[in-house]
């Protein structure tokens, strides 16, 4: 099964996928005229100011919701396993990834705004890859394509390297048997899903900076205590980058493929999941959602990925390992990768602590995770199956039940290999059709700079007046006239 898993692996992330992520971010920066690194005023701004909302969730909570989903075992595990398979130059390609990556996630996101429907009480949106297959591009057979290509990634195979990793931690730190923490990680699941997705949004909205201040706090302090090797560090990135480092020809080549494999799956630019919380954002306008949601990316990547990441290079606690096996660099002997580097890198400096500490982050890391994964499957059974029976989302909630029992008791090196082919399928579908549904995006944005321009207190969509076809025109137009009434 390995084998073939592997083979599988290969070809989906071969040469063309490599270029196609590659290609797709290049092409959307020129597009949208770097709208990723032009508009980063108007992300915070945003942010800073978010509105509550009583139908749907905040711009606030559709990024604590997307970072849920993006900051987690990748920004440790993930990382370890790119700096171990790649070398210290897949941390550059990452890099890379999350810059480019911030204008596909402006289109994709502002697309799921644009495709967004209400669901049938009228208390929340719905939106995504599956909603913009089916009403931009008119292809609902793509779009349920999609939505099973998702729900087998996100429904089991995303939630095995979380789970597992959170387990292991607790276990490692605090001697906690594997059953205890698996059957709690189950109920706290349980007792926050069945309360949809406002529930999800309220608690990664408390969550979220916790669990970041925490990693980046403890990886900060790291590299401080190493400052004198923090250049080195960064050199050595680059350097391994473009194969101008002795000792890592080997691995010169994969530094690329493992950074953008890594990083797609770290910060999921082009993926398509984070563009399901950006549908069920309430906002004014597409585009801020779509930029909120690229500065998400940053937020994962960026921050996250790149303390991590160097604080792992200061301290010496990474190995390398050539395609064969063999070793290149070996600095913690008998340690396989993943978050015992990040620990190892801690214990460097604070002996003992390493442990404990990267416990407390993979919990919050890990199960914030989950959930915003699971919301992920939600919205592409609610695609499926409507949300008028609960049925679906309820054998939906017992898969994920499984799969957490599954991923928190047992461990195989299927995992990894599982999860990089439910990405990569997925990224294959939903790239292809943001590239041929860049017009509306490319419209929406004339038309947000154009408000923005003209002082507008307060943005409004007209799909429809823009000649926008597929959304839903009469949705917007009670969505704009709360706002005008709001003014008024």
């Amino acid at each position: 099964m390995l084998q073939f898993t592997t083979k599988l692996n290969d070809l989906i992330w071969s040469k063309p996928m490599l270029f196609l992520i590659l290609g797709a971010g290049i092409f959307f920066t020129i597009a949208t005229r770097a709208v990723q690194f032009r508009k980063i005023k108007d992300m915070f701004h945003i942010m800073i100011d978010g509105k509550k909302s009583e139908t749907g969730v905040s711009s606030v909570q559709a990024f604590m919701i997307s970072a849920a989903g993006r900051v987690g075992t990748g920004n440790i595990a993930g990382v370890a396993t790119a700096i171990t398979f790649g070398g210290p130059g897949a941390i550059f390609w990452m890099w890379v990834v999350a810059l480019i990556g911030g204008a596909t996630s402006f289109v994709e996101c502002t697309l799921a705004q644009i495709y967004k429907v209400r669901s049938t009480d009228g208390s929340e949106f719905r939106g995504g890859p599956s909603y913009y297959m089916s009403k931009g591009l008119g292809w609902r057979w793509l779009a349920v394509v999609f939505s099973a290509v998702a729900l087998f990634a996100t429904t089991f195979c995303l939630h095995l390297p979380n789970i597992s990793t959170l387990v292991d931690s607790v276990e490692s730190a605090y001697h906690v048997p594997r059953f205890a923490t698996t059957l709690i990680v189950a109920a706290a699941f349980a007792a926050i899903v069945f309360g949809g997705v406002k529930r999800i949004g309220a608690w990664a909205e408390k969550m979220v900076p916790l669990m970041s201040l925490i990693y980046v706090a403890a990886c900060l302090i790291i590299i401080v205590l190493h400052i004198s090797q923090l250049p080195a560090a960064i050199v050595l990135v680059f350097k391994c980058a473009f194969n101008l480092e002795a000792g890592f020809g080997s691995v010169a080549g994969l530094a690329v493929m493992w950074g953008i494999k890594r990083g797609i799956y770290s910060n999921e630019a082009g993926q398509g999941n984070a563009t399901h919380t950006a549908g069920a954002s309430d906002v004014d306008h597409p585009c801020q959602e779509g930029l909120t949601q690229a500065l998400a990316v940053y937020f994962d990547t960026l921050l996250i990925c790149t303390v991590g990441a160097i604080m792992m290079l200061v301290t010496s606690s990474y190995n390398v390992v050539a395609p064969d096996g063999t070793a290149i660099v070996t600095n913690l002997a008998g340690i396989p990768a993943g978050v015992l580097y990040a620990q190892e890198a801690i214990d460097v400096s604070f002996a003992g602590f390493g442990s404990p500490i990267i416990a407390i982050c993979v919990v919050f890391f890990c199960f914030t995770s989950i959930m915003a994964t699971y919301y992920y499957a939600e919205t592409n059974i609610v695609f499926l199956c409507g949300d008028k029976t609960p049925l679906p989302m309820n054998v939906v909630r017992g898969i994920v039940i499984f799969a957490i029992f599954y991923g928190g008791l047992t461990y195989s090196e299927l995992v990894w290999s599982i999860v990089d082919i439910g990405l990569g399928l997925m990224s294959w579908v939903n790239i292809i059709a943001i590239l041929l549904l860049v017009k509306p995006a490319l419209i929406a944005l004339r038309d947000y700079e154009a408000q923005r321009k003209a002082g507008v207190k307060r943005l409004t969509f007209h799909p429809e007046k823009l000649g926008i076809k597929g959304a839903e025109n009469q949705m917007w137009e009670d969505l704009n006239a709360r706002e005008h009434a709001i003014i008024e």
